[in-house]
């Protein structure tokens, strides 16, 4: 008897279980039927963005995709991603941590991964007051002039050797090194040295495996295992930028235990902040922080910059009217005024027709439901990630006029900008998880690209109709070909 009503209250459990489980699945969105075991995994290509894409003109703007043991929601329209982003943004402010970041030493301060709690709101305030804020910005502005008054140099040297450039690269070593004088008042590499390889390859592994699918991730049994050897990768790479941080703060301790004069720069001013806060912020949190910065503020920006010197060397009536519009601000000096250049309108379509079509990230960094949250009409589970394709929502014909077309005057004519407002258009995310680093990027983009091209005409290797426009899905979209041109100088 008593073996009987065992089997039987285990019978009613599953049953029960099984049940509420199917009410969840009425409740969530339509989504594509799965495999057993597998789920939707075969319906995800190389490049998940374009297939979720896909996938959601058939089952719809809110989306339910399993892959292995991870149920996910998907969005691919603005309407869906300002009831995600903004309306319910604080129920869907959490994130799902991929198994590649946990190889980061202190993954649980780094701002981009944590939930947005106490150390979340910290990190984020001395970001805000120590590198975005707009005085900040001013008071700033001379360091990351003078690493493009160097690049200038290098590439007034090429020229004269008829050397070729690779511009993602010159790019990439002038955000590290602007980002290297705001925090340590110095460079970290130079356009001569095999010191970027030791940058450029781990951020760029960072970039490939943190983005990369991984078994690990849908089947979080097999994590112990690290089948893909994803994490042993990403932990190298960590590693390397670990120790490069760790060693300019030691150095910089024993200079302020020395009494020596300050430099002024974001670290001292870190370390001052923690010194006022040192239960909420230590040297943990400022590690890690400015491993954050050398991460995405490298590539992203270098990327967009070779994404948008591609498109002006496709289009070179738009990029004579750049250098044009760029010749009206240029001091006497002959240099470009950082200040001056925000207010310069064509060269700014040009830099956010380039986010739109060539995105940095085309799926956000992944949210997780806190709890139960109603979305339109579904009801979607605690624990639940959610995946906000904006990639998708850049190329939607019922916003976009020729949506695959490089068209910076579309922007001429309307206000929508990418600061969170607008849902067709969110390139740095949206709501309390938005990238905090908006305005640095703009202005670090801007100087940049202005300088490449006000300064010099561009000789490419080949005809413009061969140009490869293929894109390597990562956390960011990297251009499958680098972009590689003779610089010759303009008298």
């Amino acid at each position: 008897m008593e073996v009987l009503l065992l089997t039987l209250s285990i019978f009613v459990f599953f049953f029960l279980l099984h049940g509420l489980d199917l009410y969840h699945q009425r409740q969530m969105p339509p989504g594509p039927k799965g495999l057993p075991i597998i789920g939707n995994l075969l319906d995800i290509g190389p490049k998940p963005h374009e297939s979720l894409a896909k996938l959601s003109k058939k089952h719809g703007p809110l989306m339910t995709i399993r892959l292995g043991s991870v149920t996910s929601v998907v969005t691919s329209t603005p309407d869906a991603a300002r009831e995600i982003l903004q309306r319910q943004d604080e129920v869907c402010s959490g994130r799902m941590i991929p198994d590649a970041v946990t190889a980061l030493e202190n993954h649980d301060k780094a701002v981009l991964w944590i939930s947005a709690n106490k150390d979340w709101r910290t990190i984020r305030k001395a970001l805000n007051t120590y590198l975005t804020h707009q005085h900040k910005l001013n008071t700033l502005g001379g360091l990351r002039q003078n690493m493009v008054d160097e690049m200038l140099e290098f590439l007034n040297q090429s020229a004269l050797k008829n050397e070729l450039v690779n511009i993602g690269n010159l790019a990439f070593v002038v955000a590290v090194n602007q980002i290297s004088n705001t925090c340590f008042s110095r460079n970290v590499t130079n356009y001569e040295s095999e010191d970027i390889g030791g940058f450029k390859t781990a951020v760029k592994t960072l970039m490939e495996v943190d983005g990369k699918f991984n078994v690990a991730d849908i089947f979080p049994i097999l994590k112990p295992l690290d089948p893909q050897n994803i994490r042993r990768q990403a932990k190298a790479a960590y590693a390397w930028l670990d120790n490069v941080v760790q060693g300019f703060i030691n150095e910089r301790l024993k200079h302020r235990e020395l009494k020596l004069p300050r430099f002024g720069d974001m670290l001292d001013s870190l370390l001052d902040y923690s010194e006022d806060n040192v239960e909420d912020f230590n040297l943990i949190h400022i590690k890690t922080l400015l491993v954050d910065l050398f991460i995405a503020g490298a590539e992203m920006s270098s990327n967009t910059i070779e994404w948008a010197i591609t498109e002006l060397f496709l289009n070179p009536d738009m990029l004579a009217i750049v250098r044009k519009e760029v010749s009206t601000i240029v001091g006497e000096d002959g240099k470009i005024q950082e200040v001056k250049i925000l207010d310069l309108p064509y060269l700014h379509t040009v830099i956010k027709e380039t986010m739109r079509l060539h995105l940095s990230v085309p799926l956000l960094a992944p949210h997780k439901t806190e709890k139960e949250v109603k979305l339109g009409e579904y009801i979607v589970p605690k624990s639940i990630q959610i995946l906000v394709n904006v990639w998708a929502m850049s190329r939607d014909p019922k916003y976009w006029e020729n949506p695959l077309s490089f068209m910076p005057e579309r922007f001429l004519k309307t206000e929508v900008d990418y600061k969170g407002q607008h849902f067709q258009f969110l390139p740095f995310g949206s709501g309390r998880r938005m990238c905090p680093g908006i305005p640095l990027a703009h202005r670090v983009v801007s100087l940049m690209g202005a300088s490449f091209i006000y300064h010099f005409d561009w000789k490419l290797t080949h005809a413009r109709e061969d140009m490869d426009m293929n894109d390597i899905f990562g956390l960011t979209l990297l251009r499958a070909t680098p972009l590689v041109a003779n610089p010759i100088s303009i008298e």
